[in-house]
């Protein structure tokens, strides 16, 4: 039996919440780690009390909205962003920690992690977005791509 290394367990996790998403386009999940311990986990969906995609349909597909633009016109909070929220929430700091997504985080997430103190981020799959890679290179976030 090969036992997965911190980043893939971490990783495996990300993509378990994933599981958890209400979105029609794309199923995202993030996990916030500081010293190999779990602060929190976030996944792509509409915000409490407020109707899912699921059930709702997808604005964005409405409109003909291509991937990685205009993401203010989606009723859903990010993955990321839930996880900054849920740790807030809970009065948890992210000052120092690692973020796990299934997915390179869009612009908006990308300065949100940043002054929430989020110091590397590991994902899986790219974002048509290279104003998030540029901001997050400039603040010196370090990225890493796991296969």
């Amino acid at each position: 039996m090969k036992r997965p290394s911190w980043d893939e367990y971490f990783m495996d996790i990300a993509t378990l919440v994933a599981s958890r998403s209400t979105c029609l386009r794309r199923q995202v999940g993030a996990v916030l780690v500081k010293d190999k311990r779990i602060l929190s986990t976030g996944y792509n969906g509409a915000p409490a009390g407020v109707s899912h995609c699921l059930d709702s349909g997808c604005l964005r597909e409405e409109l003909g909205i291509p991937s990685g633009q205009r993401q203010e016109l989606c009723r859903a909070v990010h993955a990321e962003q839930n996880a900054i929220i849920q740790a807030a929430l809970h009065g948890v700091s992210t000052k120092g920690s690692v973020l796990y997504c299934t997915t390179r985080p869009c612009v908006l997430c990308a300065k949100m992690l940043i002054n929430a103190g989020v110091e590397e981020i590991f994902f899986k799959g790219l974002y048509p977005d290279e104003l998030a890679l540029a901001v997050l290179n400039e603040a010196g976030v370090k990225l890493n791509i796991l296969e």
